[in-house]
């Protein structure tokens, strides 16, 4: 049986209305969930190489797959004349499903010719996610002083690109990956530095430890920083410390390592939270902005 057409009252066709697809984990699952939201909101120039299933390489061969933080002009992929393929985490089209918009940018590159440019359509319908077309593991994180990597050794002709490269490392601010927790990144803004460490434990339980450390008076990383908030994304909190400007990264190990350790014991307490430790939670709750 044929599928009927919805028809205007004009006699032109009505565009079928797509679903909605969000997931407040789109990364769930994955090894260093932590670390692929970190690299999709904080972080402003970092790749990590991926490797394709099994599967995918008996269809379109052993590619290359690197994915970025940002790809020229926030394109959601682009393929290199050898055939390597970059994936773009911060793009400007996408849906509530980053990993779903992943999905179809990787799947649309493997189908393009290597060296052309690559169409993603703008919405992504249902789908295999990002988990499903990758081995899972640790993602080797490589930070980069600016996105020249972008670039092939013969390329930087195009002046839309070039003009996209000057933008974009002009927006890049000094970015250090801290040893003391995964996911925890140092940088330095004109004013001042932050640390920002992605909590990997369930939202509520983490939200519970944060609010007895502010009650003790343990939310800080030391003397003279201040625990400046924090973000929600992709079902993950990330607190927020303004630091000194100038103590380099290596300065803020211990202190991060300290913290670590007091918030381990704060989320193993799961007593109910004491009249100071919910006027705090309030307090954090009145402080937070959710990114995704």
């Amino acid at each position: 049986m044929s599928k009927k057409r919805r028809i205007r009252n004009d006699g032109t066709p009505k565009r079928e209305k797509l679903p909605d697809m969000f997931s407040a984990r789109p990364f769930e699952g994955f090894v260093d969930e932590v670390e692929w939201i970190a690299l999709r909101e904080l972080v402003p120039a970092a790749s990590a190489p991926l490797t394709l299933t099994p599967a995918l390489i008996e269809e379109f061969g052993d590619r290359p797959v690197t994915v970025a933080t940002v790809l020229p002009m926030a394109w959601p992929a682009m393929t290199k004349p050898d055939g390597r393929i970059f994936l773009g985490l911060q793009r400007h089209v996408q849906s509530g499903h980053a990993s779903r918009d992943l999905a179809v940018a990787l799947i649309r590159a493997l189908q393009t010719s290597p060296g052309s440019p690559v169409s993603v359509p703008a919405h992504a319908g249902v789908g295999p996610v990002l988990q499903d077309l990758v081995v899972d593991g640790p993602l080797e994180v490589t930070l980069h002083d600016g996105f020249d990597f972008w670039l092939d050794d013969d390329a930087g002709d195009d002046a839309n690109v070039k003009a996209s490269l000057e933008r974009a490392n002009a927006s890049i601010y000094p970015t250090v990956r801290l040893a003391a927790a995964k996911a925890a990144y140092w940088c330095r803004v004109p004013d001042r530095g932050h640390v920002r460490w992605v909590l990997p434990d369930d939202e509520d339980a983490a939200l519970a430890a944060l609010a007895r450390l502010a009650a003790s008076g343990d939310l800080l990383l030391g003397d003279g920083t201040k625990f400046a908030g924090m973000f929600r994304a992709h079902g993950r909190l990330v607190p927020v410390w303004d630091i000194p400007r100038d103590p380099d990264p290596a300065d803020w190990e211990a202190p991060l390592e300290s913290f670590a350790k007091r918030y381990a014991d704060a989320l193993a307490d799961t007593s109910p939270l004491d009249a100071a430790a919910r006027r705090s939670r309030q307090g954090l709750v009145g402080r937070q902005l959710t990114l995704r």
